[in-house]
C-alpha cells in the first residue's frame, strides 16, 4: 500500500483528509504535525489521540521550535523586520518551517504522497506546494479539500456518514500560536473598517501598573532579562509571558496574499514587537549610516520572499550573511518600560554606543573640528550639485 504523509493539526479539514485519503484513495496515512513553539504536551497529546481515533498509520510529532529560531526568527530579529510596518510574520514564518520539517519527514519514511488541508482561498496552499515542489519534486501532492471544493458543512456531513462526530458550531475566532506570536482571525477580519472585540483576544489584559525590565542583547541576540540569562527561544516565551498580559503587541495586519488579494488578520505578538523595537534602538546606537540605511532595504526584502514562501531561494542565505555580520557589535542593554496596552523605550547602555560625548554633542560642541572645516566640507560635499545648477540654469 502506498504511503502518504498528511500534515495535520486535528481540526475538521485535517480529519476529513485522514478518512478521505485512507477510505477514498486507499492509501497508508502517516500523520505528521509540526511543532514551533505554539503547542502544550497535553495539547500534542490530544492531537495525536485524534489521529489514531482517525484510522491512521502512525502519528509523529516534529518539534522545530530549536531549528525555527535558528533558521528563521533570529534573521527576523536581525532585520528588525515588520511586514508593512506592522506584523512580524508570525504564521507565515511558522508556515515555512512547518513545510520544511514535513518534506524531511516525507523523506525520511519514503512516503509516495504529501497531502496537507489547505483551501484554495488563502497563502499557505503556495507556501506548501512549492517548498514541496523543491525539496520533493518526485512527490506528489494531494489537497483533498481544495480539489473537491468542500464546504465545511460537507465535510462534518462526510465524517458523520464514516462515524467520526465534528460539531457543526464553528469557532467565534481562529488561533494559530507559535513562538513568534498569535494570529486572531474573525467576521471583524475579514471586514475592512471592525476591530476585533476584546474577548477575542486570547491573552485578557490583566496587568495594569507599568513596569520596567532590562533587556540585554549578545550580537543580535536576546540572551537576558533583569540580569537573568536564558537561551533565545527560552527569553522569547520568557518577554512574551511578562509582556503579553498587559495587552502590548495587538493590531490588525493588513497585508497582499501571495495570490494577488488583500487580506487582514489581528495578531497579539508583544514578545516579538517588543524584542524588534530594542533591537532596532540598540542598533540605531551602535552601527553606521549607511549599515541601518543596506539592512533596511535588505530586510524588507527578505521578509517579503519569506512571506511568500521563498525561503529557499538562494538569495536568502545570503542576506541572512549579511545580516549576521551587522550584528558584531549589536550588544548591550535595552531599557524597556510596560504599560497596559503600550511600551516605550527608555534607552540603551552600551560599550559599543556611537553616541559617545567623546566625540561631541550633537547640537551643542564638537571635539574633533572647527567650523573653518565645517565651511569647507559644507562647500565641496554640495560642490558637484552647484556645478550642475549652474551649468543647466533656468532649464533645470
Amino acid at each position: 500500500m502506498n504511503k502518504v504523509v498528511l500534515a495535520f493539526s486535528g481540526g475538521l479539514d485535517t480529519s476529513f483528509c485522514c478518512i478521505y485519503l485512507a477510505q477514498d484513495r486507499g492509501l497508508e496515512v502517516h500523520s505528521v504535525i509540526v511543532n514551533t513553539g505554539g503547542f502544550s504536551d497535553e495539547e500534542l497529546q490530544e492531537i495525536e489521540k485524534r489521529a489514531y481515533a482517525l484510522g491512521v498509520k502512525s502519528h509523529a510529532v516534529v518539534d522545530e521550535t530549536e531549528s525555527y529560531y535558528e533558521d528563521c526568527i533570529k534573521y527576523l530579529i536581525f532585520g528588525n523586520v515588520l511586514k508593512n510596518a506592522t506584523y512580524p510574520l508570525s504564521v507565515s514564518a511558522e508556515r515555512v518551517s512547518q513545510a520544511t520539517a514535513i518534506a524531511n519527514y516525507v523523506k525520511k519514511i519514503g512516503a509516495d504522497y504529501v497531502a496537507h488541508g489547505s483551501t484554495g482561498a488563502g497563502n499557505d496552499q503556495v507556501r506548501f506546494d512549492m517548498i514541496f515542489n523543491i525539496l520533493i519534486p518526485e512527490v506528489e501532492i494531494i489537497t483533498p479539500i481544495r480539489d473537491l471544493k468542500l464546504s465545511r458543512e460537507a465535510e462534518i456531513q462526510y465524517l458523520a456518514e464514516h462515524g467520526v462526530e465534528y460539531s457543526a458550531a464553528k469557532a467565534q475566532y481562529s488561533i494559530n500560536k507559535g513562538l513568534w506570536g498569535t494570529s486572531v482571525g474573525g467576521k471583524e477580519t475579514l471586514t475592512s473598517n471592525e476591530t476585533l472585540p476584546e474577548s477575542a483576544w486570547p491573552t485578557q489584559v490583566t496587568e495594569t501598573e507599568s513596569r520596567k525590565l532590562e533587556l540585554t542583547f549578545e550580537k543580535g541576540e536576546l540572551v537576558a532579562i533583569d540580569g537573568e540569562t536564558f537561551e533565545p527561544v527560552r527569553a522569547i516565551q520568557k518577554l512574551q509571558a511578562i509582556a503579553q498580559p498587559f495587552g502590548i503587541g495587538r493590531d490588525i495586519h493588513v497585508g497582499d496574499t501571495i495570490i494577488g488579494i488583500k487580506g487582514r488578520v489581528g495578531f497579539e505578538a508583544a514578545g516579538p514587537i517588543i524584542i524588534i523595537k530594542a533591537h532596532h534602538t540598540l542598533e540605531k546606537h551602535t552601527l553606521t549610516k549607511w549599515q541601518l540605511s543596506w539592512k533596511e532595504q535588505l530586510s524588507s526584502f527578505y521578509g517579503n520572499w519569506l512571506h511568500e514562501g521563498q525561503f529557499h531561494d538562494p538569495i536568502m542565505r545570503n542576506i541572512e550573511a549579511f545580516l549576521a555580520d551587522t550584528q558584531k557589535v549589536v550588544s548591550g542593554k535595552v531599557f524597556v518600560e510596560l504599560l497596559p496596552y503600550r511600551f516605550q523605550i527608555i534607552g540603551i547602555e552600551s560599550n559599543h554606543d556611537l553616541m559617545s560625548n567623546k566625540f561631541g554633542s550633537y547640537g551643542e560642541m564638537n571635539n574633533a573640528w572647527s567650523g573653518e572645516d565645517v565651511k569647507g566640507f559644507s562647500k565641496i560635499f554640495g560642490n558637484q550639485v552647484m556645478i550642475w545648477h549652474k551649468v543647466n540654469g533656468e532649464e533645470a
